[in-house]
């Protein structure tokens, strides 16, 4: 048995530098793990057998989505079924999912949770892959899977996949996750997104402002994530984590975090978490060994 985190990640800036030929979108950004997110519980089943329950979280978002995902389009489902297939491994597992991560939060759970389950069933099956053959079978199943993959702050181009590991100060979050699910295919799709920002490099970058090029046209779409961002700004400098909705903010302790957290409008659910330049996942996967 194997439970693993898979933990959430935040894009500390986001910038779109041009769309390709093959309608793909050239970006840079900067992740950073938290150590908060989603759990995964793994046994070994025979036989081949794949098997996904869910220990749905309180977040409605969360549960009326996921209830709505069939078990072989959901990530977890599908990277079990990458890794038999490519491997030729005949033995199966019995996944349990604690979901407290939403989907369409920019928070990257759906690829954190496959990440996991890469790591993990390498393990499990006995499989012997490197870290680079699972992060390149990751970006069959999503361009943010090899980041979880790895397990390292990066610096991230091209579609997500280019990674120059980076140490960012490690600060206090307070991330708040609006009652909206934002799916990054529709915003990726306007017409209206930002798609000529500069390429910059990363001492550039180190040294600008920060800044996601998807926040306009998601707060023009959905008021609820301009709303909450005007309130987060008043206490720190404010800003969405992915296509959205989540957003964020940096604090230097988990005391004043956590008071900014508690003064959220009603009904807002949230969390505070610290900044992770290795994530927890390769921390635990390392105890496991």
């Amino acid at each position: 048995m194997l439970l693993l985190p898979a933990p959430a990640k935040l894009n500390l800036f986001l910038t779109i530098t041009g769309r390709r030929d093959d309608g793909y979108h050239n970006l840079q950004t900067l992740f950073q793990f938290v150590d908060y997110g989603d759990t995964l519980r793994f046994n070994l089943a025979p036989e081949g057998e794949l098997k996904l329950t869910n220990a749905l979280a309180s977040c409605e978002i969360t549960s009326s989505a996921i209830s709505k995902v069939a078990p072989e389009q959901n990530l977890i489902i599908k990277a079990a079924r990458l890794l038999q297939a490519h491997t030729g491994c005949g033995q199966g597992a019995h996944i349990e999912l604690t979901k407290r991560l939403p989907m369409g939060g920019g928070l990257g759970g759906g690829s954190s949770d496959a990440a996991t389950t890469l790591l993990a069933l390498n393990q499990l099956w006995q499989l012997g892959l490197s870290i680079d053959e699972l992060a390149i079978l990751g970006l069959r199943l999503g361009a943010d899977v090899p980041v979880f993959v790895r397990g390292a702050a990066a610096f991230a181009e091209g579609v997500g996949e280019q990674l120059t590991p980076v140490s960012p100060a490690e600060p206090w979050y307070v991330v708040l996750c609006p009652n909206v699910s934002v799916a990054t295919a529709d915003i990726f799709q306007d017409p209206e997104l930002i798609r000529n920002s500069p390429v910059l490099t990363l001492s550039q970058w180190l040294s600008a402002s920060w800044r996601n090029d998807c926040e306009p046209l998601v707060k023009k779409r959905h008021p609820e994530v301009a709303k909450l961002l005007s309130w987060l700004v008043e206490y720190a400098p404010s800003r969405m984590t992915g296509t959205g909705a989540c957003i964020f903010a940096s604090f230097d302790s988990q005391q004043t975090a956590e008071e900014v957290l508690a003064k959220a409008p009603q009904g807002m659910s949230g969390f505070v978490a610290k900044g992770c330049n290795q994530s927890p996942l390769i921390s635990a996967i390392a105890q496991k060994k």
